[in-house]
């Protein structure tokens, strides 16, 4: 079932309003991408079939990496592919969030700060597992935004309730 608004009916909404409720550069461009994907502001081809002459006109898309529209289809492709991976047990998703005092140094030191944040999450895992005598695993998936699109650096991490014991025998 198709939604009866997507988000960028709502930036249409909006209109020009947008550009004074504080955003910097770069979300004002990713809005304004969403707000014009698969319109005829970013052109399109027309589609003619040969047999029965019915036309479809196919706008492009923006490929913007926060559009619903462009990155919905590899969402589900990387769900099924994990699905495909997954142990029998119980799954925990636990995120661990940066303290907002450190944006400044993510947006000046991005490399330095998303690569402790993955070591010292890991290091944190790590010792719960050695607590209760097994190796842990996770998936981690690093975000930068926040819904609001502003910068919230935080790691997404899915534990399995388990782990393999020193003998690597699967323990719940």
């Amino acid at each position: 079932m198709r939604a009866t608004y997507e988000v960028a009916d709502m930036l249409h909404y909006l209109g020009s309003s947008i550009e004074s409720i504080g955003l910097n550069t770069y979300q004002l461009r990713t809005l304004s991408a969403i707000k014009h994907c698969r319109t005829p502001a970013l052109g399109g081809h027309v589609d003619v079939c040969n047999d029965c002459g019915v036309i479809k006109i196919s706008y492009n898309s923006c490929r913007n990496r926060h559009c619903p529209k462009c990155q919905g289809h590899k969402r589900e492709e990387w769900i099924q592919k994990r699905e495909a991976d997954l142990l029998p047990c119980s799954y925990y998703h636990i995120v661990f969030t940066l303290p907002d005092t450190l944006n400044s140094l993510a947006l000046h030191q991005p490399s330095l700060v998303y690569q402790l944040l993955f070591e010292s999450v890991w290091q944190t895992l790590a010792q719960f597992g050695k607590h209760a005598g097994v190796h842990l695993g996770m998936i981690a998936v690093l975000h930068t935004w926040g819904q609001n699109l502003m910068l919230h650096p935080h790691l997404h991490c899915i534990v399995p309730g388990g782990g393999v014991d020193n003998n690597g025998k699967w323990q719940k």
